[in-house]
């Protein structure tokens, strides 16, 4: 059975609303300047490697690569230390 397209506007809606939130949590936690890009997604991997659902944040600032600060948790679930923790250990991508 397939969710109701009110409960798929609600998810959605949700969803951008946590995104929201962990954007600003992030650029306040890593004191980021208003030309710095940063960009939020979830993303569900299916491979037997990887968490069911990752949180993927992109840092862009001018004139370094981009990182990516990956934590292996729903958006939703994320937490100021998370984001801290996982953008000591980030990869540049």
């Amino acid at each position: 059975m397939f969710p109701s397209l009110k409960a798929l506007r609600a998810r959605a809606s949700a969803q951008a609303a946590a995104r929201k939130d962990l954007a600003e949590r992030t650029r306040r936690i890593l004191a980021l300047a208003e030309e710095d890009a940063l960009s939020v997604n979830e993303i569900a991997c299916a491979d037997p490697g990887c968490p069911d659902t990752e949180t993927v944040i992109l840092l862009m600032r001018a004139g370094e690569p981009t990182r990516a600060i990956k934590i292996a948790k729903p958006m939703e679930a994320v937490s100021e230390i998370d984001v801290l923790a996982a953008a000591c250990g980030a990869q540049t991508s």
